[in-house]
């Protein structure tokens, strides 16, 4: 009989699990500001967020946007983003921010900076304002 009793104890233990996204781990509350791509300052604005386990959400230099951020932290992986679709002076920037974001894999965040890179030696850097 005893085995039974440990049984809701064990399942509930299995479900109890908090948010293991970025957002659970001080990248939740905050807008992320770019500052660099690969080393070079970012002249434009492009804010991140992380508003709720696996969400992300922002602004580019030209367009709003919203996803998927679903991998458990440190990893990273942007999925099912969509975009607004309008045409500013700073495309190329944005094209830029969104393809340096899309392969980003891994996260770090350190007080106020939040660190995405990748096994290739690719990095972004942002600031929390």
């Amino acid at each position: 009989m005893k085995p039974l009793l440990i049984l809701p104890f064990v399942l509930g233990l299995l479900n109890c699990g908090g948010d293991e996204t970025l957002s659970g781990y001080g990248a939740a509350e905050r807008e992320w500001h770019l500052v660099e791509i690969g080393g070079a300052a970012f002249e434009t604005e492009a804010v991140v967020q992380f508003p709720e386990e696996g969400k992300i959400n922002g602004r580019a230099p030209c367009n709003s946007f919203s996803g998927q951020q679903l991998q458990p932290y440190p990893w990273f992986q942007v999925e099912a983003l969509a975009v607004t679709r309008r045409a500013c002076p700073e495309l190329p920037e944005e094209t830029a921010f969104f393809k340096a974001l899309e392969q980003m894999t891994l996260a770090e965040v350190v007080g106020e900076t939040l660190i995405l890179s990748n096994t290739e030696g690719g990095e972004m850097v942002f600031e929390a304002r």
